[in-house]
């Protein structure tokens, strides 16, 4: 079962590497929220009820429902709708990302630590690859926000990875998760989406070359 999930978990990476809409973007972070509450309910049964209850309520109500909620509201507001043409195309980002997902197996298979669950482990690594060749690739602000959700599911995923027998690791990562997305999503909606048309959004690209 924790396998199938984790397997469509990997999937939904590599897809989310490929694609060009946003809409996309805002349906797989989707995804990967309700798959990471199947895996923390399997993941972690053995924890006290609250501290299970805490976790199932963040990845629920965070990661399924508001995150996603928030990037569709974004769409809407700034009228986007696909990745500015740049100068990586869908094959060299599927070889990245396939690139990721191979390192992340070599480092996984190098460390070989009997206290790691080394499955979550790995997964957890090549997320947080997946979200940074999404920041360093692609060239719109939506994308660079979306590979920094890509990255925080990363922690959330690195403290399964040790977190049976240390619950209270798990609930810093949450608490780490639920800052950085009120704070990124809070910062695009207020601020960024209400400056910015969909055509000046690249005016920040050029200003950071």
């Amino acid at each position: 079962m924790i396998l199938a999930l984790v397997l469509l978990y990997v999937v939904s990476l590599v897809y989310i590497s490929i694609t060009e809409r946003f809409r996309s973007y805002a349906s797989l972070v989707g995804l990967q929220g309700w798959l990471l509450l199947a895996i923390a309910l399997v993941r972690l049964q053995q924890i006290e009820i609250w501290s299970l209850l805490f976790v199932v309520a963040e990845t629920l109500l965070f990661k399924a429902i508001v995150v996603p909620a928030i990037l569709f509201a974004v769409i809407r507001r700034t009228k986007i709708n696909r990745i500015a043409a740049s100068g990586t195309s869908q094959f060299n980002s599927l070889v990245l990302s396939l690139a990721a997902l191979v390192a992340s197996i070599s480092v996984t298979y190098c460390i070989a630590e009997e206290t790691i669950n080394l499955v979550f482990f790995g997964v957890a690594l090549y997320a947080l690859l997946s979200g940074l060749i999404l920041i360093v690739v692609r060239t719109r602000i939506f994308s660079h926000m979306v590979g920094f959700l890509v990255i925080e599911n990363g922690v959330f995923l690195f403290s399964m990875a040790v977190g049976v027998e240390m619950p209270s690791m798990i609930e810093i990562a949450i608490m780490l998760d639920i800052l950085i997305s009120i704070l990124m999503l809070g910062l695009f909606l207020t601020k960024i989406g209400a400056r910015f048309r969909i055509g000046d959004t690249d005016l920040l690209t050029n200003v950071k070359d």
